[in-house]
Formats: C-alpha cells, sequence, structure tokens
C-alpha cells in the first residue's frame, strides 16, 4: 500500500476478492462526528463573551474557556491513542461520544451554581470526549480509500465539521446571547446577593442547548454501536510502492516521535489550531469595538457564522483542488493569504479589518486536514501513535489564545492578530518544505536498476 497507510476491512467479506469496498455508509457515519465536535466547537466562541459578561472578566480570564477545552487534547491524546490501539476504532468512537455527553451534562449543574470553576471543569471533561473521537475518527477517514485521496476525503469530511461551527454561531445567538446582559459598571453596583442571582439568571441560558447536545451524543452513540463499520489493520512493514514514487522510510524508526515530517507537522497543527481558535474567539469582540464596527454582541455573533461558513465553502472547494494540487502547496498558498488578510485588518481598521478577518475562515478550510494527512503520511504501524501525536498538538488551541489575550490586554485587540500572523507564517512553510522533511527521493534509473 502506497506510503505505508493502514487498511480497512469490510465486516464482511465479498464473493469477489476483487471488487474495491464501498466505504459510503461508515463515511457518512464518521461524517455525524466531524459536525458534532465542530458544533460544539465553535459553541465555545459563544461562550466567551457571555461569560465574560455574565463574570466581569478580561480577556486573559475569557481565554480560560479555550484554555481548559484545549488543554484536554494535550492531557488526553497520548492515552486515547493507546486506548483507541487497544479498544480498536469504534469502541473508542463509542467512549469518546459517551465522555463528551457526560460533559455537556455537567453544564447543567454548573449553570445551577453560577460557578465560573465549574464551567471550565465541564468544558474540560467534554473536550476530553472529542479528543478520543478526534484521535479515533481522523485516521479512520484517511484510511476508508485509496491513500493518494486521503488529504481530499478527509477535506471532505471536514467541511462537514465546519456546517457544524457554522450553524453553532446561530444557534448560540438566539439561545445563550440573546439574553440580555447588563453592562459591567452596572454589575459592579450590584449587591453580593443580587449580583449572585443575576450571574445565575444569566448562565442558565446555556442549560438547554448543551443537555440538548447531550442526547444527541448519546444517540449517534448507540448507532454507531449498532452500525458494522471496517475494521483498520496496520502494517508492520510497507507494501511495494510505484517506482517514481517517494519511498517512506517509516520502518527504520521505533516510535512515532522519530519522524520529523510528523514533529513538524505536530507544531503546524498546534500553530494552525491556535491561530484559529483565537480569530473565532475574539471576534465578537472585535466586531462590538467602536472603531471596527460597533456591533451588538448577539448581532456579531451571526456574522461569525460567515467566518465558520467560509471555511465550510472552502472544504468542498480544497477537497476538489486537492485531487489536483499538491496538498503541501496548497497548504503554503492559504496560510500565506490569510497572514496578508490579517495584516491588512491590522493596518486599515473599520468595516474592512471586520470583513477581512470574516474572509479568513474561507482559507483557513483546508488547513487542518492537509496538515494531519501530511504529518501522518507513511507511518504505517504508527499511525495511532502518530494521530495521538497530533491531536494532542491541538492544545495550541488553548496556549495561543491565552498569549493573544495576554496582548489584548495590553496593546490592544487590533494589534494583538500579530500573533496568529506568526503562525501562518510557519504554516507556509511547512506546507512548501516541513511536510517532505520524513521522505527519502525517489531512486534514479541507476539505483533501481
Amino acid at each position: 500500500m502506497a506510503h505505508g497507510f493502514p487498511t480497512a476491512t469490510p465486516g464482511s467479506s465479498s464473493a469477489s476478492g476483487t471488487r474495491q469496498p464501498d466505504y459510503t455508509a461508515p463515511l457518512v457515519v464518521l461524517t455525524s462526528l466531524f459536525f458534532m465536535w465542530g458544533f460544539i466547537t465553535a459553541l465555545n466562541d459563544i461562550l466567551i463573551p457571555h461569560l465574560r459578561a455574565v463574570f466581569t472578566l478580561s480577556y486573559v480570564q475569557a481565554m480560560l474557556i479555550q484554555f481548559c477545552f484545549f488543554t484536554a487534547y494535550l492531557v488526553i491524546s497520548v492515552p486515547a491513542g493507546h486506548l483507541v490501539r487497544r479498544l480498536g476504532y469504534k469502541r473508542g468512537i463509542i467512549v469518546g461520544l459517551v465522555v463528551a455527553g457526560v460533559g455537556c451534562l455537567l453544564f447543567h449543574p454548573a449553570a445551577g451554581q453560577s460557578s465560573y470553576a465549574f464551567f471550565l471543569g465541564a468544558l474540560f471533561i467534554l473536550a476530553s470526549g472529542i479528543t478520543l473521537l478526534q484521535v479515533a475518527a481522523n485516521p479512520y477517514v484517511t484510511v476508508l480509500g485509496p491513500p493518494e485521496t486521503a488529504s481530499a476525503r478527509l477535506n471532505l469530511t471536514q467541511a462537514f465539521n465546519s456546517l457544524g461551527t457554522t450553524l453553532a454561531p446561530l444557534l448560540g445567538s438566539v439561545l445563550i446571547l440573546a439574553v440580555a446582559v447588563k453592562p459591567a459598571e452596572e454589575v459592579s453596583r450590584m449587591g453580593a446577593a443580587e449580583r449572585a442571582a443575576y450571574a445565575a439568571e444569566q448562565a442558565s441560558s446555556v442549560q438547554l442547548p448543551y443537555v440538548g447536545l447531550a442526547a444527541v451524543l448519546l444517540l449517534i452513540a448507540v448507532v454507531i454501536a449498532l452500525s458494522k463499520l471496517p475494521v483498520i489493520r496496520e502494517p508492520e512493514q510497507p507494501a511495494e510502492l510505484p517506482q517514481d514514487a517517494p519511498r517512506a522510510v517509516y520502518h527504520t524508526h521505533d516510535s512515532a516521535w522519530q519522524y520529523r515530517h510528523l514533529v513538524l507537522g505536530a507544531l503546524g497543527i498546534f500553530l494552525y489550531v491556535g491561530a484559529e481558535v483565537s480569530i473565532g474567539s475574539f471576534l465578537v469582540n472585535f466586531m462590538a469595538e467602536p472603531s471596527v464596527a460597533g456591533l451588538p454582541e448577539e448581532r456579531a455573533a451571526r456574522y461569525l457564522s460567515l467566518y465558520w461558513g467560509g471555511a465550510m465553502v472552502g472544504r468542498f472547494i480544497g477537497a476538489a483542488l486537492l485531487k489536483k494540487v499538491r496538498p503541501g502547496r496548497l497548504l503554503a498558498f492559504n496560510a500565506l493569504v490569510v497572514a496578508a488578510l490579517l495584516l491588512l485588518a491590522m493596518l486599515v481598521a473599520g468595516p474592512l479589518a471586520m470583513w477581512a478577518l470574516l474572509a479568513i475562515g474561507l482559507f483557513n478550510s483546508i488547513m487542518f486536514p492537509t496538515i494531519f494527512s501530511l504529518a501522518i503520511e507513511g507511518l504505517g504501524r504508527h499511525t495511532g501513535e502518530g494521530s495521538g501525536v497530533v491531536c494532542m498538538a491541538i492544545v495550541g488551541g488553548a496556549i495561543v489564545p491565552v498569549v493573544m489575550g495576554f496582548f489584548a490586554d495590553r496593546i490592544g485587540l487590533l494589534h494583538a492578530f500579530f500573533v496568529p500572523l506568526l503562525c501562518y507564517l510557519y504554516i507556509a512553510y511547512y506546507g512548501l518544505k516541513g511536510h517532505y522533511a520524513d521522505f527519502e527521493p525517489a531512486p534514479t534509473a541507476q539505483q533501481r536498476a
């Protein structure tokens, strides 16, 4: 098998050994997972302005929402990789769904106690389940078809992840941000008892959405438990490669950490997720600033759906382009365009800055699945471990927003966007050169002879 990707074996054997297996049904089931974790992750962008206003938080304190959510990727990814290898991908997905459902249910008592710390704990548990889903589902999609179209296939399923991130701000603006929040000055003048009652009332607006999410997650777990999904089999050694193909060297390593292209790809995921989450987390507050657009937060949240909607459209386009354009080149091009849009926003401010940041979603579209597929390419039997390493790097969503929040509190929100700008410059490097690091050049005619 080219590049040493693992293979997927259907649950039931076919009478004809030559017919290619049909993976449409498994892909449809897995696509629902991508939608759900996109929806849940994007709801954080609604929680941030809401809880920031309710608990009168600074930017850094508000970014603890993303810190706790994405720290789970650092803590849970490697154990999740071992768990998936032991239980299998299907059971790993079921466990991830149940854990995520429990995390959603914990939002109810967190709101009842009006405790920001409780909210953060519930987010960590919810993210732990999402992490397990990512570790299991991403490599699952890459093997449900030919390896040469793995990037395109993962981009297609990620498009439905973006559908979830697009719908989440619309629903969140209605169910969460539509609840009127008093100005911080008025809240500060309240007595302790009155302030506690007000915080409890505001926090309760998140109960219904997250209980509903818990029900959906548990329902999907039941559906997957009853479904017949293919079994992933990871080869110990690579199959014979075409003569003109680059030759993977994974069989010379004992650990996934020894693959340079994987480590560089993990850093790319760290910076990409951190940059994407930073932009999404601050967009509502950014669009509400008088120097930009001066929009009310509820209306700004609806514009946020354009940011995530652009990513959805871009992934459908990217899935087609990646069948004709090398993934690394398209990744580098998109990263450079995003860097230019960020620089434009920082220089001009005003409504043009708002539209420049919203346009970033379109070019963000192919980045995560492309970096992911390039990073785990050629890992063979280390694919599960490599997937855990890459998913662990999603902790960038915890670190980079806090760093950006630190600068936003000191130099202003607009100028703090230099942080994601630097992240995208590295991603351009990875697309151009970094992902080639662990591959030997194709053998010459003399070497083949």
